[in-house]
């Protein structure tokens, strides 16, 4: 029988970066967001939290109910209601209204 072999809790996990990363930028990871936990250079190594509650920019034309879920526009750099061309981020955890300027998601 195979075994498996514990690595980490898998809160934050050590991410290559394609470019270089300040610290609490978003990272967006293909099927999900992180948040650089560190500076991290271009093709350096440095932490990503996959896990968390995050208050992060958000389109100002869209409210979000609690348990929505969110988008990360990379191109605007925003959170959003809009699943195409953008990344899932998670779930909004407390409600924004319309004109309000940043969210908070459980990213995860």
């Amino acid at each position: 029988m195979s075994k498996a072999v514990f690595v980490q809790k898998g809160e934050v996990i050590d991410y290559t970066a394609a470019s270089a990363l300040g610290y609490l930028d978003v990272v967006p990871l293909v099927t999900r967001i992180g948040v650089a936990l560190e500076d991290i250079p271009v093709s350096g190594i440095g932490s990503v939290a996959v896990t968390g509650v995050y208050e992060l920019p958000a389109v100002n034309n869209a409210a979000f109910a609690v348990g929505e879920a969110l988008y990360w526009d990379a191109t605007n750099g925003v959170l959003t209601k809009t699943a195409t061309d953008n990344t899932p981020a998670g779930w909004c955890v407390e409600a924004k209204a319309l004109a309000g300027t940043v969210a908070k998601v459980k990213i995860g």
